[in-house]
Formats: C-alpha cells, structure tokens, sequence
C-alpha cells in the first residue's frame, strides 16, 4: 500500500513537474515576444517622432533700417553694412534668402533729416524689424541738444509706426564712439558728448520697453585694433559691423520667432 500512494504521488509529482516546466517556457515565450513588440513599438515611435519635422519657414521677412552713415556703411561696400550683414546672418541661420531689408539712411544725416526722409519715402507699416541708429551728425554740428530730445522720440515712434505698431519689433543701436578712430584722436570731449546722447536714448527706450543694443564699446577699441575702422579713418570697418550683428542677432531672432 506505502509503495501504491508513493508511486501515486511520485506520479503527480512528475505530471505537475511537466505542466510547470511547460508553463515556465510558455510564460518564457510570452516574455520574449512582449519584449519584441516592445522595442518595435519604440523603434517605430521614434521614426515616427524624426519624421515630424517642422514645416518649412517660407515667410518673407522684412528688415527696415534708419540711420545715417552708420547704417549705411561709409567707406565699406554695399554688402558690408551691419543691415545687410544683419539679414545675411538671418537668411544663413533660416536656411533660405527670404529676408529683405530696405535702408533709408545716408552720410551726415541729422535726426531733422532722417524724419523728413522718413516722410519722403513713406515706407509701409509691415516691416517684421525696423533698427535706428541716429544723432552723431547732431553732434558733429554742434546742433542744440534739445533737437535730439525732441527727435529722437519721434524717430523711435515712428519706428514703432512701421513694424506695425509693434514696437517689440524695434531695436535701437547706440551711436558708435568716433573719438576712438585716426579721425577723432582719442579726443575725450567727442566721448563725452556722445555718452550723452547715448544716455538719452538708452534712457528713453527703457521707458517704451524698446530694445536698445549697446555697440559703442566695440567702436572704442579702434585705436587699439584698427582692424575695426575703414581705410576713411573715421568709420566702422566691415569688421566692425560684423561685430555689431554679433551683439543684434540675440535680441532680433526671438522677434522674428527664429
């Protein structure tokens, strides 16, 4: 009888014994094959992921830039002023020559100047980025400083006009330092005047919350590196400009939503 129930269990020991090895490889099987699906189905998401890509930016973006000889680029060619500089910087990093830029600007231009060319030439107000850079011609002609006071304000709104009436889309450049060139000889006077116009237009684009991108220090280092002024002696020098879009292109690509 003790022989009989032995034999029983060792029976049902040995049937379970193959029902659980089986499960085991069966249950090995299942894992195998949800670990499969799993990196595929991770593979796939991220394909799916890479091949979302962002549509093409087609946009025509339009640059406005108002100055003087400073914005115009004396003594460099017509591709190296900062404005031009400034879209070509904006196109590369676009991938594309949708950007355009008009520049109403010219050599010993005053602000008085600069607002009845403003007027003359009566841009659109659709411009996705307008720059000034404007007053040391008022400077240079010994002009009461009251004509910058009253100009300048004007000038800035009237910036604010032709980017929409956005004025998030506007960035106003300090006037670069000419003492700092062959021309002005390291006169401290010519400083001084200037910082006081830069004072003013720093002062009141804090007030309207409009951009104002400090350059003025670069154009101070042109006795020391004479790489940065123009065979004239008196301008900024391709180089020059190049470093002022340095400075611009950080504050100007999140207005562009670049």
């Amino acid at each position: 009888m003790e022989t009989f129930e032995k034999a029983q269990f060792n029976n049902c020991a040995f049937f379970f014994g193959i029902k659980y090895a089986n499960l085991l490889k069966y249950f090995n099987v299942v894992k195998r094959l949800l670990l499969i699906f799993l990196v595929l189905s991770l593979v796939n998401c991220s394909k799916d992921k890479d091949d979302t890509t962002a549509p093409p930016d087609t946009r025509v973006l339009k640059i406005l830039a108002l100055g003087d000889s400073y914005t115009k680029g004396e003594s460099v060619c017509s591709t190296c002023n900062f404005p031009t500089q400034l879209r070509d910087s904006i196109n590369a990093r676009r991938g594309n020559g949708l950007s355009e830029v008009q520049i109403i600007a010219q050599t010993g231009w005053t602000t008085p100047q600069l607002k009845n060319a403003i007027n003359q030439t009566n841009p659109p107000n659709t411009f996705d980025l307008v720059t000034l850079l404007i007053g040391v011609n008022n400077q240079y002609q010994n002009m009461p400083f009251s004509f910058y006071e009253n100009d300048f304000p004007e000038l800035v709104q009237k910036a604010i006009e032709k980017a929409g009436g956005n004025r998030n889309k506007v960035v106003v450049l300090s006037i670069p330092d000419y003492a700092f060139t062959p021309f002005g000889n390291g006169n401290t006077s010519i400083s001084a005047a200037l910082q006081t116009y830069n004072q003013f237009a720093s002062d009141y684009c804090a007030s309207q919350q409009i951009s104002f991108v400090y350059i003025t220090d670069i154009t101070q280092l042109g006795l020391q590196q004479p790489a940065l002024v123009a065979q004239d002696g008196l301008h900024p020098s391709t180089l020059a400009y190049t470093r002022f879009v340095e400075r611009l292109l950080p504050v100007v690509m999140p207005k562009l939503g670049l």
